[in-house]
C-alpha cells in the first residue's frame, strides 16, 4: 500500500456494531412483519425465529473471515484469496453491478414510506430519497469515524423507537390471534422464510470497513455478533406484536407498521412512523455507501479500475473520488426513476440476487480459507447450503449476476487483445529481415 493511500484506522467495535445494524436493519421491517403474516398467518413467526437462527452462522463465518483477511476490498478479497485473481475479478464486476441500483432502491423504499404517510408526489419522493444519500455521502466524506458515531446515535434511536412501540402494543395483544395458527399449510412457513431472508442481507458491508478497525480482529467479529443480537431482538419483537395485535391484512401493504405505531403512540403515530422510516431508511444507506466506497476504492488500488478511484481526502482519510463516483451514479439512477418511473419492486430484484451470489462465493471461500480443525468450517457449509437454496428462488433475477460476470470477463478480454496484438506486432517489426530493433 503506498503512502497517502491508507485509510486511518478509528472504528471501534461499538461503532462496528452500528455500522452493521444499520446495514441489516434496512426498509424490511417496515413491510415483512405484516406481510409474512399476512401470507403464513401466525406461523409466520416460526419463519422468522428459523430464519434468526440461520443467519448467525453467516454473520460468524463473515466476521471470522474478515479477521483472517483484513482489506477494504471484502467479499472481492476473500475470494482473491480462495480462488486467484480472476474469480476475484469476476465477482467485483458483479459487485460494482449492485451498486448503481442497490442504494437509490434503499432510499426510494424508505421514501415511498413516507410518501405515503404524508401524500408526497412521484417527483417528491425521488427528491427526499435523493437528500437521504446526500447527506450520508457527506457524512461519510467527512471521515469514517465522525460517520460511525453519527450511526450509533441513529441504530439508538431506532431500537428505542421500535422497543417503545412493541411494548406499548404488547398489552394488546390476545390470544384469539393466534388462532388459527397455520392457516396456510406448512408450505407458506417456508415461502414466508424465504422473503424474511433478504431482511438479514447487508452483513456484507461491513467487511470493507476493515483496514479502518483499530483491532479488526477482534472488533469486526464483536461488531457482527453484537448487531446480530439486537437485529433478531427487534425483529422478533416487532413481528410478535404484529400478529398478536391483529396489526395487518386488508390494510394496503405499507399501513401495519403505522397501526402498530397508533397503539403505543396514538395520534402522533403518523409523524413517529414517517421519522422512523427516515432513520432506518438513512442508517441503512449509510452503511452501504461507506461499504461500497471501499470496495471501489480498494478495486482501483488494486488496478482493477481506473486509478483516480483511489484517491482519498487528504485531511479525512476517506475514499473521496469514490465517493464522487458514487454520488454521480446515483444521481444518474434517481434522474431516470424520476422521469421513466419503472416499478421499484422489479428493481429490487437486481441487487437481492447479486447480494446472495456474493455470499455463496463468501462461504465457499471461507472453506478454503478457514482452517480445517475449527469450527469455522462446518458454519461456512452450513450457510452455502442455506444460499444456495435461496438463491435458488430469486428466479429470473438469478441469472443478473451471471451477466454482470460475463461483462467482466468480455471487457477483461477486448482490454487484453488491442495489448496483446501491439505487443505482436511489435515483435513481428523487430525480427523482420533487413530491420534490427532500435
Amino acid at each position: 500500500m503506498t503512502e497517502g493511500r491508507e485509510l486511518r484506522r478509528s472504528l471501534s467495535w461499538v461503532q462496528g456494531a452500528a455500522m452493521t445494524a444499520g446495514a441489516v436493519l434496512g426498509g424490511g421491517i417496515l413491510v415483512l412483519p405484516a406481510l409474512t403474516a399476512e401470507e403464513a398467518g401466525p406461523a409466520s413467526l416460526l419463519s422468522w425465529m428459523l430464519m434468526s437462527l440461520l443467519v448467525l452462522p453467516i454473520a460468524l463465518t463473515m466476521g471470522r473471515l474478515a479477521s483472517a483477511v483484513p482489506d477494504s476490498g471484502g467479499v472481492v478479497s476473500f475470494a482473491r484469496r480462495a480462488f486467484g485473481d480472476r474469480a476475484a475479478y469476476l465477482l467485483g464486476w458483479t459487485m460494482l453491478g449492485s451498486i448503481p441500483i442497490g442504494v437509490p432502491v434503499m432510499a426510494l423504499t424508505g421514501a415511498h414510506y413516507v410518501g405515503s404517510l404524508f401524500s408526497l408526489s412521484h417527483t417528491g419522493t425521488t427528491v427526499l430519497a435523493g437528500a437521504l444519500i446526500l447527506c450520508a455521502l457527506l457524512l461519510n466524506a467527512r471521515g469514517i469515524e465522525l460517520a460511525g458515531w453519527v450511526q450509533v446515535v441513529v441504530i439508538v434511536i431506532i431500537a428505542l423507537m421500535l422497543m417503545i412501540a412493541a411494548g406499548g402494543a404488547a398489552p394488546l395483544v390476545e390470544r384469539e390471534s393466534f388462532e388459527p395458527f397455520l392457516p396456510h399449510g406448512w408450505a407458506s412457513v417456508g415461502l414466508a422464510a424465504v422473503t424474511i431472508f433478504f431482511c438479514f442481507c447487508g452483513w456484507e458491508m461491513i467487511v470493507p470497513l476493515a483496514e479502518e478497525f483499530r483491532n479488526p480482529s477482534r472488533d469486526i467479529p464483536l461488531s457482527l455478533m453484537t448487531a446480530a443480537l439486537l437485529i433478531i431482538v427487534l425483529y422478533l419483537s416487532i413481528a410478535a406484536v404484529t400478529v398478536g395485535t391483529g396489526s395487518y391484512g386488508g390494510t394496503g401493504g405499507l399501513a401495519p407498521l403505522s397501526l402498530l405505531m397508533e397503539k403505543a403512540f396514538g395520534s402522533a403515530a403518523g409523524a413517529v412512523t414517517g421519522a422512523l422510516a427516515l432513520f432506518i431508511t438513512f442508517s441503512s444507506v449509510h452503511t452501504n455507501i461507506a461499504g461500497f466506497s471501499r470496495m471501489i476504492y480498494a478495486q482501483a488500488r488494486e488496478g482493477e479500475l481506473p486509478g483516480w478511484l483511489a484517491k482519498l481526502h487528504p485531511a479525512h482519510r476517506s475514499p473521496i473520488a469514490a465517493l464522487y463516483g458514487c454520488g454521480a451514479v446515483f444521481g444518474g439512477v434517481l434522474l431516470y426513476y424520476g422521469t421513466a418511473e419503472p416499478s421499484l419492486a422489479w428493481l429490487v430484484k437486481w441487487p437481492s440476487a447479486i447480494f446472495i451470489f456474493s455470499y455463496i462465493v463468501v462461504m465457499a471461500a471461507a472453506l478454503r480459507l478457514l482452517p480445517a480443525k475449527s469450527g469455522g468450517r462446518v458454519w461456512a457449509g452450513l450457510s452455502l447450503v442455506l444460499c444456495l437454496a435461496i438463491y435458488a428462488f430469486s428466479g429470473w433475477a438469478a441469472g443478473f449476476p451471471l451477466v454482470l460476470a460475463a461483462a467482466g470477463a468480455l471487457f477483461a478480454f477486448l482490454r487484453r487483445k488491442p495489448a496483446s496484438m501491439k505487443s505482436a506486432a511489435g515483435a513481428e517489426r523487430s525480427s523482420a529481415p533487413g530491420k534490427s530493433p532500435r
